[in-house]
C-alpha cells in the first residue's frame, strides 16, 4: 500500500507542475543579461518582444544590422532581445564580453542580449522552452532549426509568431504584426 500512495502523491506533484507550467507567462521567466545582470521580462510589459538566437559566426549574422533599424524603427513599441546559441554550427563560440564587443563594435547593437542560452536539447533554457513548446505558450509548438530564428510576442505577453531565419527582421510580415 505505501507504493500507492507514494505514486499517487508523485501523480499529484506532476499534475501540479502541468497545471503551473501551463499558467506560467513568459514575465515569469528569470533571465540574465549578457553581463550576467537579472533581465526582468516583466519591464518589457506593453511592448511587442522580438525574441531571436543570435550568432556571430553565421551566414545570418549580417541580420544584426536589420534587428537594429527595427528597433530604432519601433523604439517606442518594441524590445528586441538577442539569445546568443552556440548549438547551430558553433557559431557563436566567444565568452560574454567577446559576444558584446563584437556586437557593439560591428552592429552597433542597441538591444538588450541575455547571456549565452541553450534553445533546445535537454539543456534548453525556459525561455526556450515557453516559446517552443504549446503546453507552456497555449500558441504553438515550434522546432528551431537555426540561429536567427525569431519569436514575435504580443505586448501582452502572447506568442503571435515565429519566423524562420530566412525572414529578414524588416520583413512586412514582422514590420505589420507590430504596426
Amino acid at each position: 500500500m505505501q507504493w500507492l500512495r507514494s505514486a499517487k502523491s508523485s501523480l499529484q506533484k506532476v499534475n501540479q507542475q502541468n497545471t503551473a507550467s501551463s499558467n506560467m507567462s513568459i514575465y515569469d521567466i528569470e533571465l540574465k543579461a549578457i553581463d550576467g545582470t537579472a533581465l526582468d521580462l516583466s519591464s518589457f510589459k506593453g511592448k511587442y518582444i522580438l525574441v531571436v538566437n543570435v550568432a556571430s559566426k553565421c551566414g545570418f549574422t549580417p541580420q544584426y544590422k536589420g534587428l537594429r533599424k527595427l528597433q530604432e524603427q519601433f523604439a517606442s513599441e518594441l524590445v528586441i532581445l538577442g539569445c546568443p546559441c552556440n548549438q547551430f554550427g558553433g557559431q557563436e563560440p566567444g565568452a560574454a564580453e567577446e559576444i558584446q564587443e563584437f556586437c557593439t563594435l560591428n552592429y552597433d547593437v542597441n538591444f538588450p542580449l541575455t547571456e549565452k542560452l541553450h534553445v533546445k536539447g535537454s539543456k534548453q533554457h525556459a525561455l526556450y522552452a515557453w516559446l517552443t513548446k504549446k503546453e507552456l505558450n497555449g500558441v504553438k509548438s515550434t522546432s528551431i532549426l537555426w540561429n536567427f530564428y525569431k519569436f514575435l510576442i504580443s505586448p501582452e505577453g502572447t506568442l503571435l509568431k515565429s519566423f524562420k531565419s530566412t525572414t529578414a527582421p524588416l520583413d512586412k510580415s514582422i514590420v505589420n504584426l507590430i504596426s
